[in-house]
């Protein structure tokens, strides 16, 4: 699939006031217009762990995965635009059977189910495009490079990330959060911080799978900005001066809103009317299943994500992940070794760093196995002064 520079854009959808709950902040998502030909619903698995097949033919052979699967999202949809019908009346059988092992097997992150009816599971999709990042490893026979990296890659591959049950407060918040009756969706913030976005495409699809963001994955810090971070508060509050009628307060009303929406929304400026690396990834009728990533500037914060849009470009479904500050500079750091051709060298020169800085980077970051032990050694021992210098 072709990746493409754009960008994530709220058009048809506003932010109302934030709700706080000690250094959570909780701003919800509307939208006026609801869709009514494409719907969500979740579907349980009863279980949190299981193996995904992503090949075709029998679950219990070729390449599959195993991750935290509480659940997966159904979306179904029409082609014509009228709403659709018996919505989920279908959705109460599972699809998932059991392995060899005894774990839950799931077929493919994105299944269709009939002509109007997709299963997936949510942020898989974005997960699956971080971890597959430049997966292949050098596609040129380099002497730094390991005989495992040159005939593997970075096979295997993993992440360790955290539910969200483990983020400090946000079980209450969600228990006591109000929500709008054209709400769609939720940005959560901790500390300040934009933890995830989630947008559905209707009101009733929000409430349903309002208490799904506790079965969400976090990256491993915002579980301490939680316990550490600082309580928040309103950052506006209603000027009363020259309020002295109901006009009046409605105009202050309007302008306090106001200065909420454009300031959370610049808090999510790494997210939203930002350029994106995107990729469309299923066709799904009218709509695309799409995955992105920004641009993995280890100064600033980055997410990936996954979305549903239409043809016009109305964003209609969106979950998104933080990276960890971790999490970027491994990407940032295969990124730069594909834009050279995985040439050590000449990614050393364009991070402005020396050979043996740039492979105790790598080695640091945890892919030393994608390297021979004696170019380890070598750079181990000119960084610390007992071997040759560099030119």
């Amino acid at each position: 699939m072709k990746t493409a520079i754009e960008s994530i854009e709220l058009n048809g959808l506003r932010l109302a006031p934030a709700q706080f709950y000690g250094s959570l902040c909780l701003v919800p998502v509307l939208r006026d217009e609801p869709a009514v030909d494409f719907r969500l619903d979740k579907r349980s698995y009863g279980g949190d762990w299981a193996v995904v097949s992503l090949t075709r033919g029998h679950e219990d052979e070729g390449l599959k995965y195993y991750s935290y699967i509480p659940h997966a999202f159904v979306a179904s949809w029409t082609n014509d635009g009228s709403p659709v019908a018996e919505f989920g009346v279908r959705l109460e059988r599972s699809d998932a059977k059991k392995s060899k092992g005894g774990a839950q097997m799931i077929k493919r992150m994105l299944r269709r189910e009939g002509g109007d009816r997709l299963r997936f599971l949510p942020l898989h999709v974005a997960l699956e495009g971080y971890l597959s990042l430049h997966f292949g490893g050098p596609d040129m026979a380099w002497s730094e490079y390991s005989r495992q990296a040159m005939s593997a890659g970075l096979d295997p591959r993993c992440e360790v990330l955290g539910s969200a049950t483990f983020v400090p407060g946000l079980d209450e918040a969600l228990r006591v959060f109000e929500i709008h009756d054209s709400q769609v969706g939720v940005l959560v913030f901790t500390s300040e911080l934009l933890a995830s976005a989630f947008i559905v495409p209707h009101p009733d699809d929000y409430r349903a799978l309002h208490r799904s963001l506790l079965a969400d994955l976090y990256a491993e810090f915002l579980y301490y900005y939680g316990i550490y971070g600082q309580d928040v508060s309103m950052p506006y509050e209603l000027d009363e001066n020259g309020v002295g009628s109901l006009s009046d307060l409605r105009r202050a009303v309007d302008d306090m809103r106001g200065q909420w929406e454009s300031l959370y929304q610049s808090m999510a400026g790494r997210v939203f009317d930002c350029p994106v690396r995107q990729e469309m990834v299923y066709r799904a009728g009218p709509f695309s299943v799409n995955r992105f990533i920004t641009d993995l500037d280890p100064a600033a914060e980055n997410h990936i994500g996954e979305s549903i849009t239409r043809a016009d470009g109305t964003l209609e479904y969106l979950k998104t992940f933080r990276l960890s500050a971790a999490q970027t500079r491994r990407a940032y750091l295969l990124s730069k070794l594909a834009e050279c051709g995985w040439n050590i060298t000449a990614a050393a020169a364009e991070l402005n760093q020396s050979h043996s800085e740039l492979v105790l980077r790598i080695k640091n970051a945890g892919f030393g196995y994608l390297l021979h032990d004696h170019v380890i050694k070598r750079a181990q021992k000119i960084r610390f002064g007992h071997g040759d210098r560099e030119c």
